[in-house]
């Protein structure tokens, strides 16, 4: 079998999501990788300090710089929309901004900043639903999200397909509990569901990543965990370089979620 690149045509690290019989040697091996309590640090390397680490210098320094340096160009572009947003959910009822507890790096907790795309009270909201829908509860139960939310406003509605409720964590990422290429913020009831945390905690959760490029809308929640683990072990500059390259085919097609 090939090696594992994250840029080569027969399984790129962008050919992941699509879990093919031919993928599925990969699938399993960064599965594996992830099930296995191998005494692995937070950088790659093994206990003993022979493991490779895949772009190290990378991870460890350039990859925050690289932050910056896209916060420096693209957070005065996304003030003047985030506010014209605030304003638009102002107007339609309620509080624009919303925080939500999420697990960062390290397993420590941090409060997540969105564009409130859902009505006020949602989390009753959706108890309510999902006592009363039977299909909507195990559709819940298995992605952890829904495709058709009922709580979702009209302006929220326009905010998700184009992922611009996110824009405010642009200041998780200013204030360093976040980078901008990831994994999804998690949050922590969803834990038990994930599984084995050890790639996720050993990175900054992003705005975007491999997952939200790929099959968000439609994978289980549990197969985060592989997707993780593959752009942990495949990190390097030109990988996040593709991920941004590909979030805005992702933005103009409008399928977030």
């Amino acid at each position: 079998m090939k090696n594992f690149s994250p840029d080569g045509p027969e399984h790129g690290l962008f050919e992941l999501s699509l879990r093919s019989p031919a993928m599925e040697p990969v699938f399993s091996r960064h599965a594996a990788a992830v099930a296995r309590p191998a005494p692995f640090g937070v950088n790659g390397n093994t206990a003993s300090g022979r493991g490779v680490v895949r772009g190290g210098f990378y991870r460890r320094f350039a990859k925050r710089g690289f932050d910056l340096l896209l916060l420096a160009f693209g957070l005065p572009l996304a003030l003047p929309i985030i506010g014209f947003c605030a304003l638009a959910l102002w107007i339609e009822g309620g509080s624009p901004f919303y925080t939500q507890k999420r697990i960062g790096r390290g397993g420590k907790q941090f409060s997540i900043v969105k564009l409130r795309s859902m009505v006020r009270d949602a989390d009753a909201v959706l108890e309510d639903y999902l006592a009363r829908d039977p299909h909507m509860r195990r559709e819940w139960d298995t992605l952890q999200k829904l495709k058709s939310d009922p709580r979702v406003t009209r302006v929220g509605r326009l905010l998700r397909a184009t992922s611009i409720d996110e824009l405010p964590q642009l200041f998780n990422v200013l204030s360093g509990d976040m980078s901008i290429v990831g994994p999804r913020p998690m949050m922590p009831e969803q834990a038990a569901l994930y599984g084995n945390a050890r790639a996720y905690e050993a990175l900054r959760p992003g705005i975007t990543g491999l997952w939200q490029i790929s099959t968000r809308n439609n994978s289980h929640f549990s197969y985060r965990n592989e997707v993780d683990a593959a752009y942990e072990r495949a990190l390097t500059f030109r990988a996040d370089l593709s991920i941004l390259i590909r979030t805005v085919g992702v933005v103009l097609r409008g399928t977030g979620c």
